[in-house]
Parts: C-alpha cells; sequence; structure tokens
C-alpha cells in the first residue's frame, strides 16, 4: 500500500519514517528544494545560524521515532544537557539565570529578587503536577476520538482539569503563585512557546515550565538543524522517497476515500494521504471538493516572528545560549501583537547564539545571533516599515543593555518576516503555530488528525492537534502512525 505525505517538515518527517515502518511504500512531496519546513539552516559568510525552533526540549520524543524503526537514535544524533535553560535581562539592569536545577535556580531568585526562592520550587512542582495530570494525557491522545474520553486516565484528567487555573488567564495565575513582577513576566513568557497571549491564555499552560525546567533544556550537537538532517536520513534508510521542488494542487477523492494527489506532473495514486502543510491552505487549495471548517476560518492565529540573522565581531561573556531582554510593559507589548497587530516599540527581544556550544557557527572571535521579535500575523501590515523601526528599537535596547554599540559590529544580516514564512513555509499569514490559545477551549478546537469526510487522509504538523512547536509536532506524527492501519 502506498503512502503520500505532502510536506517535508519535522511531522511530516517523522511520519514518513513511522509509516515505512508499518510496511508502506512512502513518498513525500515537498515544494522547496530542501527538508525541514522552519527547521532548517542558512549560513552567511562564515556564519550559521539555525533558521527557526532553536529550544530543544523532550529529547525523547525524538528518540522515540527512531526506536519505533527499530533504530538507535545516538547513531544518527546526540546531544547535551544544559546547565542554564535561559539569560534573562531586564530594563532595570537585574539579570537572572533560569538554572535547570529547582535549587539553584531558587537561591539565583533569592539572591537578585531579595525574594524567598521556594516560590520557584512550589511552582515548578505546581508545573509538574499540572503536566503528568492533565496536560500531557490530552497531547498523546487524539482528541476526536469517542474512544479516548473512555479512557480511565482522560476521564480522571477531566475531573481534576478545574483546579489548574484552566479558567484564569496565565497572568493572573501566576500573579496569585509567583506574586513577584520580574517572575510573573519570566513564566508568562512561556505562553509564546504556543504563540499566544499570557494574559488571555488559560493558566493550564504554565506546565510548559516544567519541560524546560524539570525535564531539561538540551542541545543537539550541531545545532538545531541536525534534528531535521537526521529525521531525514532515517526517513532515507527505511526507504521513504522524496520528491522535492514538486508542490501538490490537489488531494483526490472518489466517493469519500482518498485516490491519491496532483502535482504538475500528474496524477499519483495513494491509499492513504498525510498532509503536514498547514490545515487551512490544505482545505483553501488542496481540497476544494470539501468546505473549509468554520472554525479553522473564524480561529485566532497565532503570533509569528521577526528574526534577524547577525554575525556579531566579539564575545560577549554575559550571554549564553538563550537570552531573554524583557520589555518593560509586557502587557502593552501583547495588546499590540494581538489587538494592533503591531511590534511594540519596546519589544522583549530573544537572541540564541550556538557558537556558544558550537564553535564552527562562527569565525574565530566573534558570535551567531539569531535575534527574533514576537510579530503579529500577515494581515497586510506596512512590513518594510516594521522591520525597519524595529530594527532600530532592537539594536538600541540591547546596545543599552549590553554596554555596546551594536550597529559597529554586526559584520552580516540576513531577515525572516512573516511574509517570508507563509512564502516559504505555506503557514497561514505567517503563523508559526496555527491558531492560537488564546481561549480554554483552543486545545479542543485544533483540527483533528484525520478527516471526518475524507476516508484515509489525515493531517499533522503545527496547526493541527495536539500543537506547534518541535515536540507537539512529533506527537501529531505519532498520533497519525496509530490511527493509520497495519497492513496485514
Amino acid at each position: 500500500m502506498k503512502a503520500i505525505v505532502i510536506g517535508a517538515g519535522i511531522a511530516g518527517l517523522a511520519a514518513a519514517c513511522r509509516l515505512a515502518q508499518k510496511g508502506y511504500r512512502v513518498t513525500v512531496f515537498e515544494s522547496n528544494e530542501y527538508p525541514g519546513g522552519k527547521l532548517t539552516a542558512i549560513s552567511s559568510k562564515g556564519f550559521r545560524f539555525d533558521a527557526g525552533p532553536s529550544l530543544f526540549t523532550l529529547p525523547h520524543l525524538l528518540d522515540d521515532v527512531f526506536h519505533a524503526t527499530k533504530e538507535n537514535p545516538r547513531d544518527f544524533y546526540d546531544y547535551e544537557t544544559l546547565d542554564v535553560a535561559c539569560h534573562y535581562f531586564y530594563e532595570d539592569g537585574t539579570t537572572l539565570k533560569s538554572f535547570c536545577d529547582q535549587n539553584k535556580f531558587a537561591s539565583e531568585v533569592s539572591e537578585k529578587l531579595n525574594i524567598d526562592g521556594g516560590v520557584v520550587v512550589d511552582f515548578l512542582q505546581r508545573s509538574e503536577v499540572m503536566y503528568n495530570q492533565a496536560g500531557q494525557i490530552f497531547l498523546n491522545n487524539s482528541l476526536h476520538k469517542a474512544t479516548t474520553w473512555l479512557k480511565k486516565d482522560v476521564l480522571s484528567a477531566l475531573l481534576r482539569i478545574y483546579k489548574y487555573d484552566l479558567f484564569k488567564s496565565m497572568d493572573a495565575a501566576n500573579q496569585i503563585h509567583l506574586k513577584h513582577p520580574k517572575l510573573v513576566q519570566l513564566f508568562d513568557r512561556y505562553a509564546t512557546y504556543n504563540g499566544s497571549n499570557p494574559y488571555k491564555a488559560p493558566g493550564i499552560l504554565n506546565s510548559i515550565a516544567h519541560l524546560e525546567h524539570n525535564l531539561g533544556t538540551y542541545f543537539p550537537k550541531g545545532g538545531m538543524h541536525t534534528i531535521t538532517l537526521s529525521l531525514y536520513e532515517l526517513a532515507q534508510k527505511k526507504g521513504v522517497e522524496f520528491v522535492f521542488g514538486k508542490k501538490v494542487s490537489r488531494i483526490r477523492s472518489n466517493k469519500n476515500k482518498v485516490t491519491g494527489v496532483d502535482t504538475e506532473d500528474g496524477f499519483t495514486q495513494a491509499d492513504l494521504v498525510v498532509s503536514n502543510m498547514d490545515v487551512y491552505p490544505t482545505y483553501k487549495y488542496l481540497l476544494p471538493q470539501i468546505k473549509t471548517p468554520e472554525r479553522i476560518e473564524k480561529q485566532e492565529r497565532s503570533s509569528s516572528g521577526l528574526v534577524f540573522y547577525w554575525g556579531v565581531k566579539g564575545a560577549f561573556s554575559n550571554l549564553g545560549l538563550h537570552n531573554i531582554f524583557f520589555s518593560e510593559n509586557y502587557k502593552e507589548e501583547f495588546h499590540h501583537l494581538f489587538d494592533k497587530q503591531r511590534i511594540y516599540q519596546d519589544p522583549t527581544v530573544y537572541v540564541n547564539i550556538t557558537s556558544k556550544l558550537n564553535n564552527s557557527d562562527a569565525p574565530e572571535g566573534h558570535e551567531n545571533w539569531f535575534v527574533m521579535v514576537n510579530a503579529p500575523s500577515n494581515t497586510g501590515q506596512d512590513w518594510q516599515t516594521i522591520i525597519a523601526q524595529t530594527r532600530e528599537a532592537v539594536i538600541k535596547k540591547l546596545s543599552r543593555l549590553l554596554n555596546k554599540n551594536l550597529s559597529e559590529i554586526i559584520v552580516t544580516e540576513e531577515l525572516l518576516n512573516p511574509m517570508k514564512i507563509e512564502e516559504r513555509t505555506s503557514s497561514f499569514k505567517g503563523s508559526l503555530y496555527g491558531t492560537s490559545s488564546n481561549s480554554k477551549f483552543a486545545a479542543f478546537l485544533r483540527h483533528a488528525n484525520f478527516s471526518s469526510k475524507i476516508k484515509g487522509l489525515y493531517f499533522c504538523g503545527g496547526s493541527v492537534h495536539p500543537g506547534g512547536g518541535i515536540p507537539l509536532c512529533l506527537l501529531s506524527a505519532k498520533i497519525v502512525s496509530e490511527l493509520v492501519p497495519e497492513i496485514s
């Protein structure tokens, strides 16, 4: 039996590997000339940059793809554990290192903020309970199958879920549990891990902090692009065929059963099709025979990103792999992002520097800076003006907080914006995570991993259940493989 996967993003690659292991002859159609979707790399004047996702958590989910195909993941990639998850910088000069060890982090908070660091330990323990008793149960199962809701652990999680701040916003919950404004802001930022607004997203999303702080933060040796390369290598080893530079123009069906896909080369037959493409353009462009589900059209899009890839002369000992420079008015920043569809004049800035751990990513005496600010989805804004204003604001902010004129030491620059994200990855409006989670029901409103209208049609990736980001994309591929019938 033949399976076609549309899109060679992380979820598409993982789904292809899992389907091949189940005995399907798998072909992946990718409109770009390379695999990885958002998780690619770029080079410029001796600098290497991971182009997309820069944080690696839950490595066992990636390892699971290799284990499922009877392979040793360490034969394909390896990673190291970080001692510090992130370096934080505030406008008043306060700095914090968020150590992955709870007690070290508590000591840091106690010393720098002059409060009882135990509040952090209590918060992270609560985050762990939330994740174990509710979060991971919903992430690991299809929420659109009746059999899921009959499982004992799912029913038990439903009965407990009200305890975990589902009916409070993340910020409101953090005000209660953390109190100190700098800690509240630090943990509010985890809403951005799925492109959401902490002043609207439900408090149960505070379980995200557990992944980074309790389960650990990691770095793939060679950089994040290694994840793509390892899955691509695994897929090839399992006999998956890749067709690059070929855009699928339609998913064909007959009598409510998928039959294959059309490309510029004509029709290709398949017994099942998995779309790793954003679910909105999948319906709009590839499934004209089906009306786009109303909830997909109406749901609020997640945030996007504006990224400057800067080759920087010099070394900054006070920076680590992950660095956050906070806005002084976080609430106003998110008001601009989601209500005004603009980038705030004082944006929070994230700086990722892989040359801190991978020396070959920058020439000697230099560093490679991946500099990102949260951006609204693309609704036709004047991006040329927004980009110019934001670049000036970011350079001014970093120069002030680092006491160094950044404009004088940038030796190369590349750019990624919401328009380019949409163009390169078919992400509707350039949204990084499909729809936002700015509703307590958002998790239940994401599109299913299968079609209820066409038998043999499945969906994976960040725009469908369980959501965006590398771990959840890998889970979506696993859910699809569990839904697909075994070949007898």
